[in-house]
């Protein structure tokens, strides 16, 4: 035999003796026939409500509007972290009541779910007491916030807003999250 395939076969020899000797412990234990499945923790990505959270029981059309912004979240094509965040947004905004024009009690121009401002581009008035329109309109600024997905809510909707109140949009997330979690498969 040549000394080249001698030495080939002795190292292919010594590979499957050391492949057994490490792998032939771990083997022998093994047992197929009873293996159970372990339990896997899912973490989602959502992060958890921040800080004390408020709650208003809600009518036939303010529930009406929840159900609307999840349609148009949906038909955007995002995730559910999105729908909290908008109605998290709008019950801020408008206790997720469409709101019209309000005579001296309005803030400035503001309409709709999510007191959008015709004068600073959201839309007109008939546009942005549209649920749909006005959802989308809020659901493409949020878009354009890098990293929204990750970030608390109350940071995601204050870049889109710019409220002068940037902090109370935490206080609605965990009751966003309920209706989204109700009412996202429905």
């Amino acid at each position: 035999m040549n000394t080249i395939f001698r030495k080939s076969m002795l190292s292919v020899a010594g590979l499957a003796f050391a492949g057994g000797v490490f792998a032939g412990p771990i083997a022998a234990h093994a047992n197929p026939v009873d293996a159970k499945p372990v339990a896997v923790a899912v973490q989602t990505s959502a992060p958890k409500p921040q800080g004390d959270q408020s709650h208003i029981d809600l009518n036939g059309e303010q529930t009406a509007n929840a159900k609307a912004i999840i349609a148009a979240t949906k038909k955007a094509g995002l995730p559910e972290r999105a729908a909290v965040i908008s109605i998290a947004t709008s019950l801020q905004e408008s206790k997720l009541d469409n709101l019209g024009h309000l005579g001296d009690a309005n803030d400035h121009d503001s309409l709709g779910l999510f007191q959008q401002r015709p004068s600073s581009g959201w839309g007109t008035p008939e546009q942005i007491t549209n649920p749909e329109y006005s959802t989308t309109a809020f659901l493409k600024g949020l878009r354009q916030v890098d990293g929204w997905q990750d970030m608390p809510l109350t940071d995601a909707a204050q870049t889109v807003q710019v409220s002068a109140y940037p902090d109370a949009y935490a206080q609605w997330e965990q009751q966003a999250t309920d209706l989204v979690t109700q009412h996202w498969n429905s």
